[in-house]
């Protein structure tokens, strides 16, 4: 007898203050949401990259941002270093990737820049998980979640 592989789709909400999200779509409640791990300032690398390796997904889902507009250059840089770092560790990890733009995947979920309304719609749509979004800051680890779900019903059909 042949055991099916589980799915397992990664969510990326990139930044220092993001977070990622494994998402298994054959339990459509069930998800993971962590954010991302931080060291002096810097995406913790190694330890994100263990923790992806973990769970193995078969493809990823970033959402793919800029600089926000009254950004200073240090925080754009920061931001910056973040977001390719995390971009590296996945491509490293030979797991295919699309980026998605904001506002493809929230006018997807009929979302807006509200942040609170990505963790309202994350505590709906995954209900045994919902200790993971439970505080106003769980926001990031909500839209991983939302991203990563997304890319279950869109791109990996």
């Amino acid at each position: 007898m042949i055991i099916p592989k589980r799915i397992c789709i990664l969510g990326c909400d990139p930044g220092i203050s993001g977070a990622i999200a494994f998402y298994f779509p054959e339990t459509q409640e069930r998800v993971i949401a962590e954010d991302i791990m931080v060291v002096a300032g810097h995406v913790a690398c190694v330890s994100m990259a263990d923790r992806i390796a973990q769970l193995r997904p078969d493809i990823a889902v970033i959402e793919g941002v800029g600089a926000m507009q009254g950004w200073g250059t240090s925080s754009t840089f920061k931001f910056g270093c973040a977001y390719g770092s995390m971009l590296g560790i996945i491509a490293a990890q030979h797991i295919p990737f699309h980026i998605v733009s904001p506002s493809v995947w929230k006018k997807y979920w009929k979302l807006d820049r509200d942040k609170e309304k990505s963790r309202a719609l994350a505590l709906r749509l995954f209900p045994i998980c919902a200790s993971q979004f439970a505080r106003k800051k769980d926001h990031n680890k909500a839209e991983a979640a939302l991203l990563a779900r997304y890319g279950a019903e869109t791109i990996f059909k």
